[in-house]
Formats: structure tokens, sequence, C-alpha cells
């Protein structure tokens, strides 16, 4: 079989396998049929009109919405459908708009109304999220830029009639504060620097709502505050600034450049500017105390006032950590006699808090107080004080001259609602040529006092040889006086010893008297015992020599008790001729005689009065020396 006679035999299946391949070609060009899958949406093209009047868009059109030729404002939604010819009806599969988290979709509509005059953003209308391109323009929506936007999500946008742009949402950061800057909306009122203040707009999100209650476009009086917004950024522009600090020990005035104008509160007495209460424009009566503020820099301004004690110092490369005193450096002052020198001062000021508006409105910042009151008045005062002096004076007269210029600076202060603490007067640097002439001559007087402190010194130290040669003799003195008092009490002891071998020689005789007597008539009365038996001769030869016995006896005992009365007696008229002093000294004379000790010394040595006294006793104890060892050593 030929290859003719198969395909004659089996065309129908060749047909069957083309329509198999070819079916949606098929039934696209015979019936019409598209079929939109699920994640697309089919944008039609009508390329013709053959009956009626619909032919043509409108001028200023490019979106139809009732049958004209060209791009039709109805899309085709996921599905089949039929009598869509492929020589009439272009039909273009497109993707689902996707809005991913934390984007927002802002919107251009390619068709519509025109936006009326000064107007840059078109107006929101019932369109179902711009998802009918109908209604849109059924409802006079505006072509280009639209107010209202798309938050995260999944739409069927007609991408012929919406150019859909995706961006990130706005997010203030903490301890940040948006300044917002809108783009459309009413002129700002006369005379303002900013619109007025908008309710009901959810920080900027409806933009519709906002430009409805009449908002006006440009510089805005509210701030954003932390968080994340749906902020359409073809209406809205947003500065993300720092918050306003107040820090502890300050306060912060608040200076307001918009608002209506407020009475003046700070009275008839202040003549330097207004006053006002809060939320008018000008220097606002009440401070904000120390924390953080959501303050708008370009409608507010908030200058910081130190409340607790401020050190200013004007001295060369000396500077507080305010820095409010950078610009100062030393004072140079002139003397009456015409010398410069340099001067160090430190002033300490208190501001109140409740006087603070007050030096904010009449000076408007702390660095014009510093450079328009406290410079000028503090360096003229010292200069005029120097001009009144001469260098020598100024320094002796420091402690004065600190007090007077407290005393004339707190004066001066009061009158600007200033509180002068204390002013110090710092280093004072003289001319060298002059510092040296005054060191030289205090050199020169501190020299005559150590001179002066020298001899003062000498003439001590000679005294204390002189009374250190004193000390030496008197040891020989005080010896002599001791030796002397030995030999005085020596005698006492000899007279009292004699006195009392007296009492003891008579108490001895008074004994052996009487023992003797005792003895005697003991005896008598034994030999008269014995008598008895005997004879009467011996009886009487017995008597006698008892009375001789006794008789010796006697005798011896008054003899002894004679001569001790005797001395005694003769003791007592001694005393008596002499006088109790002379015999005293009279035997301790005698002691001293018999113990052979001396009391004159070999040689005497004395000085004069005067410088050389010390040194001629010196020379003196010498030579005794010397003497002393020539006589132990007879040799030598």
């Amino acid at each position: 079989m030929n290859m003719t006679t198969l395909f004659t035999s089996y065309w129908w299946v060749a047909v069957l396998l083309l329509s198999l391949l070819l079916y949606k070609f098929i039934l696209r060009m015979f019936f019409g049929m598209v079929i939109v899958p699920e994640n697309r949406i089919g944008l039609v093209t009508k390329k013709f009109v053959l009956v009626g009047s619909n032919r043509g868009l409108p001028d200023g059109r490019i979106i139809a919405t009732k049958g004209e030729a060209g791009f039709q404002a109805q899309t085709l939604a996921p599905g089949l459908y039929w009598g869509m010819w492929p020589w009439q009806y272009g039909v273009e599969m497109q993707p689902f708009i996707v809005i991913p988290e934390g984007k927002i979709g802002l919107v251009l509509a390619n068709d519509g109304a025109m936006l009326p005059t000064g107007n840059i953003l078109g107006r929101k209308v019932e369109c179902d999220n711009f998802q009918d391109t109908q209604k849109f323009l059924e409802n006079s929506g505006q072509k280009g830029r639209q107010t209202a936007l798309l938050t995260a999500g999944t739409y069927r946008i007609n991408s012929y009639a919406f150019t859909i742009t995706i961006t990130d949402m706005t997010i203030i950061n903490e301890n940040m504060v948006g300044i917002v800057t809108t783009l459309d909306g009413q002129p700002v009122r006369a005379g303002q620097i900013a619109g007025e203040h908008i309710d009901g707009h959810n920080n900027f999100q409806d933009i519709d709502s906002f430009l409805a209650n009449g908002g006006n476009r440009g510089l805005q009086p509210q701030v954003m505050l932390a968080g994340s917004y749906f902020i359409n950024q073809w209406a809205v522009q947003i500065e993300e600034i720092p918050m306003t600090e107040v820090p502890i020990g300050n306060v912060g005035v608040v200076i307001s450049f918009i608002g209506e104008d407020g009475k003046d509160l700070s009275g008839d007495s202040f003549k330097h500017g207004n006053i006002v209460s809060k939320g008018h424009r000008g220097v606002w009566m009440e401070p904000l105390g120390p924390g953080k503020y959501p303050i708008n820099k370009y409608t507010m301004k908030v200058e910081l006032v130190p409340t607790t004690n401020l050190v200013l110092n004007w001295a060369n490369a000396r500077s507080e950590a305010h820095a409010l005193d950078k610009n100062l450096s030393t004072i140079t002052v002139r003397s009456k006699d015409g010398f410069p020198f340099n001067l160090d001062v430190s002033q300490i000021i208190h501001i109140p808090a409740n006087e603070a508006p007050k030096v904010i409105a009449r000076f408007g910042s702390m660095n014009n107080l510093v450079s328009q009151v406290l410079e000028p008045t503090i360096g003229n005062y010292f200069r005029n004080s120097a001009q009144d002096s001469d260098v020598i004076s100024f320094l002796s007269t420091r402690k004065e001259r600190q007090q007077a210029a407290k005393e004339h600076i707190k004066a001066v202060l009061d009158e600007y609602n200033v509180n002068a603490v204390d002013t110090l007067i710092g280093d004072i640097v003289p001319p060298e040529a002059l510092m040296k002439t005054l060191t030289d001559r205090k050199i020169a007087q501190e020299e005559e006092k150590t001179y002066e402190t020298q001899r003062m010194a000498q003439e001590k130290r000679q005294g204390v040889e002189k009374e250190t040669a004193i000390a030496d003799m008197q040891k020989e003195i005080v010896k002599a006086q001791q030796s002397v008092e030995i030999a005085q009490r020596t005698a006492d002891a000899a007279v009292k010893k004699a006195e009392g071998d007296a009492t003891s020689l008579k108490l001895q005789v008074n004994a052996e008297a009487e023992a003797t007597k005792m003895r005697a008539s003991a005896e008598a009365e034994a030999t008269k015992a014995r008598a008895a038996a005997g004879a009467e001769a011996t009886k009487l030869n017995a008597v006698a020599d008892a009375e001789k016995i006794a008789k010796t006896g006697l005798a011896e005992a008054e003899k002894i008790m004679a001569i001790g009365k005797s001395t005694a007696e003769a003791y007592e008229l001694q005393v008596k001729a002499m006088g109790g002093d002379n015999f005293t000294k009279f035997k301790i004379t005698e002691e001293i005689g018999k113990g052979n000790i001396k009391i004159i010394p070999d040689l005497v040595v004395s000085g004069s009065n005067g410088s050389e006294g010390s040194l001629s006793g010196l020379m003196g104890l010498q030579l005794l020396d010397m003497l002393k060892d020539k006589k132990d050593n007879p040799k030598s």
C-alpha cells in the first residue's frame, strides 16, 4: 500500500490528532471561546464596532465603558467565555496585583475626569479599590495620582486603566517624631507658616478626610509619633527627626511661630517682648519641664535654660560642658601705674524656672544673655576697678575686690531676671618685669630673716654652751654640798650616840649597884644564917664584912654615876657657852678631822661674767684634772 492509499484511508486520524493539538485555536476561531486561568484576569481590547453609534471613544478618553472600540473597562475574571471572536476582540492575560505585607500600592489613573485647577491628586470615589474600572469612570473618578491607596492584599486591577506603584509603609522609629508636609489642599492662611489643625484624618492616613475638612497644603502643625502608617507619599511627605529632650536641671522655653496673637502676660513692668499662654504665637509663659516632647521644629522652637547654678569662666582654654563660655577669654586689664596684667574670673549665676521665659523673651537665647550682658558687664567692671589701683595693691586687696565685684554684678543682673550667686577671681598674672622685681625683693627679705634667724641661733648656742659648763660645775658644787650635809649628819649621829652612851652607862651603873646591893643582902643573909649556928664572934665579923662589901659597891656605883653626870654637865656647859649651832659645827669639825674628810678643794676655778665665763671655767677644770694626775703620778 502506497502513501496515497494510506492517507486516504486514515485521513480522519490526522484530523483528530490535529484537532486535539489545536483545539483551543479552533474553538477560539470558530466559537470565540476564551479560557481565563484562576490566577489571571483578561484585559479586553475591542478592535472595531460593526453596527451602532458607539463606534469611537469620546475625546480625551482611552477606556471604553459603553462598548466602544478600544481598551475595555470590563475585564474577564477567571473562567470560560464564548463569542470573543479573535478578529474583533483581543484578550491579554495579566496576573493579579499583589501588595505584600509592609507595603502599599499607589494608584495612578490613566483615564478619568480632569483634575480641578490647583489639585494634584484625584479624589477618592467608590470603585471597589480600583477593581471596578467601569464604576470608577462612571463616578467621575479623576485621572492622575489618586488620594486612595491599596493596602496589603491581592487585587484584580485593569492595568489599562490604572498603574500601580508598590512602595514601603511609613515607619516612625522610637524617640523620633514625624514632621508632616502635605502636597495638596487649601493654601495656608495669610500671616501663617503652617496649616490649620485638622481632626479626623487618622494621622494623615485618610487624606480624603483631611482635604474634605479644609486641610491646608504645606507644613502642618501636627506631628506623627512612633509607629507604622499607610501614608500616601504622593499626598504627604514625612521628615523624621529626634524628639526634643529637656535634660534634668533645665527647662524648655517654647517659642511658637504659629497661632493667633495672644494676650501679653508679662505685665506692665516688662517691656522686652510678649509672653503669651500656651497655643498662641510668641513666648509661652509656661516652660517645659525635664522630659521628651514631640516638637515640630519648624513651627516651634525650644530654648533650653539651665535652672541649676551655672558657672561661666573668663579664662583661656577653659570651658564648662554647657559651652556657653566657649567664646569667653582671660580679661586683660591695665593698672593705675600703667601695667597691663591678665585676670581669670568665674561667675556663678542662677535663673529660676519661672523667670526663664522672661530671659528668653528679652535676649532670645542663653548665648545672647552671655554675649550681650555678662561678658561686657564683668569685663568692664574689672577693667574699671584695675584703673583705680596699682598692681601691688590689686593683688593685696584681692578678697575685698572680689566681694565688691560680687555685689556690683548682683545688682546689675537682678535687672535682667538673673540671680548672681557668686563672683570669683581666679589666677592673676602681673607683668613679668614687675614680678621679677617683687620676687627679688621678697627673696632679699627672706634672706634677711634667714640671717637674723642664724644670728639668734648662734646666740642661743652660746647660751647653751655656757649653761652646759655651769651644769658641769654644778656637779662638783652639789658633791661638796652633799659632803657637808653628810658631815653634819655624822656629827648629829655622834652627839646622839654620846647621849645614848651616857644614858646607857647611867642605867648600867644603877643596875650594877642594885645587883651588888642585892648580892650583898643575899650574902649577908646567908652569912647570917650560917652564923646563927656559929659563935657570936663570928656574927660580929660577918656583920662587919657585910657592911664593908656594901659600902665598897655603893662607892663604885656612885663613882660611875658621877663620871657620867660630869660628862653630861660638861656638854651642857659647852652648849651654853658656845651656842647650839657652834657646838654642833665644832663636833662636826671634830668628827671630820677624825675621819680625814676633805671639804676644801685644792684649787678653786672661777669665771667672770660674759661670754668668756664658760671658756674660763672649762679651762680651770682641765687644769685641775692635770694637777690631780700630777699628784697621783709624781714621776710623770
